[in-house]
């Protein structure tokens, strides 16, 4: 087989259950191809993700794709018993995907309809050679096409008239061919079966995983309200500092006012000299200890700006914190639910095989 057109698409295929709802069969967009067995002369549709085989459709002539959206088409495949479903990035995509459907399909029907000439040109009596050898009307392609086509070689054999070597030989042929066709499709279904199990085993350790990641999300919660608390004591002592600074204020009105009556009391006391003095010198003293108590008041002004700032921050770290972790909590929740509902639809695939 060779790939003769491919593009890149979201698969989907149809809920088994209720059959009208759509499963995702892959994480992101995957390659989807048609091939061309020239063996056999059919023509599939394929795509993997990673090892895993998520379309293995074969194109008959009674299938029809539809464009149910801009950028989604389905078609169904009765051998596989399901419908698939195909989200494309834009409509040309689509549309070119349709176009190579609708020809791919007009050649299988060509063909199969060749197909059927050749079986109709085998079975007529001129083609019987002398010593009653005739070639076997069943074909890889009727073998791989339709049920009509599987019914007409019995058909066919029944209604044309033979020699009797060749009425005995027929049957073996069919028969066998048969039997390696049920072969081919019981390795096939083994073959799935294993996928299928392997599948379900990778889910669980990503299950398991994610469980461990849950764990670690919660003690990092556990972590940060623990943050949460230390930043709310850092508030407190914000606000003690608060309380500080009015005293402080308090003070140095208390200061200005007692300043204001010691130079009251230097203007009454000018006439002592030696009183003067001292009241100067206390004036000095006040003033140094008035610029003092500003530089301080200053500075725990500059320290209270800052830890409003850090709190600030800080609580909008919080709150960022918080959403992505609910955000992240809703979409592992969804993971897991999907992850689980896969799991139980892969267990029923399991117990149908």
């Amino acid at each position: 087989e060779q790939p003769i057109f491919s593009t890149r698409a979201h698969v989907f295929q149809i809920d088994p259950t209720t059959k009208k709802n759509w499963v995702p069969t892959s994480k992101h967009a995957v390659t989807v191809s048609y091939f061309y067995d020239s063996t056999r002369n059919v023509y599939r549709i394929i795509s993997l993700d990673g090892s895993k085989a998520i379309i293995n459709s074969t194109i008959t002539p009674n299938m029809t794709f539809t464009k149910t959206s801009q950028k989604f088409g389905q078609w169904a495949d009765s051998r596989a018993n399901t419908v698939y479903g195909l989200g494309f990035s834009s409509e040309h995509h689509l549309s070119k995907f349709a176009e190579k459907f609708q020809e791919f399909k007009e050649a299988a029907r060509i063909a199969k309809e060749k197909s059927h000439e050749k079986m109709e040109l085998t079975s007529t009596p001129s083609q019987e050679s002398a010593g009653g050898d005739i070639q076997s009307p069943l074909t890889p392609e009727s073998i791989n096409g339709t049920d009509d086509e599987r019914v007409m070689p019995e058909v066919t054999q029944n209604s044309e008239p033979r020699a009797e070597p060749t009425q005995n030989a027929l049957p073996f042929t069919h028969s066998s061919t048969i039997n390696k066709h049920w072969e081919a499709e019981l390795a096939t279904l083994k073959g799935n079966n294993a996928k299928l199990t392997a599948a379900l085993l990778e889910s669980t350790a990503n299950v398991k995983q994610w469980k461990q990641q849950l764990a670690a999300y919660q003690e990092e919660a556990e972590r940060l309200h623990k943050r949460v608390t230390e930043l709310e004591c850092v508030s407190s002592q914000a606000n003690a500092v608060h309380t500080h600074k009015t005293e402080l204020n308090q003070t140095i009105q208390e200061l200005e006012s007692t300043l204001k009556k010691k130079e009251e009391e230097i203007e009454g006391l000018k006439q002592e000299i030696e009183n003067a003095r001292e009241l100067q010198a206390q004036r000095d003293s006040l003033t140094q200890k008035l610029q003092e108590v500003e530089i301080r008041n200053k500075d725990l002004e500059g320290q209270l700006s800052d830890l409003e700032q850090r709190l600030e921050k800080s609580q909008n770290e919080q709150e960022a914190f918080r959403n992505n972790l609910k955000t992240l909590l809703e979409i592992l929740d969804g993971k897991i639910f999907e992850l689980t509902e896969l799991r139980d639809n892969l267990a029923k695939l399991i117990e149908c095989s």
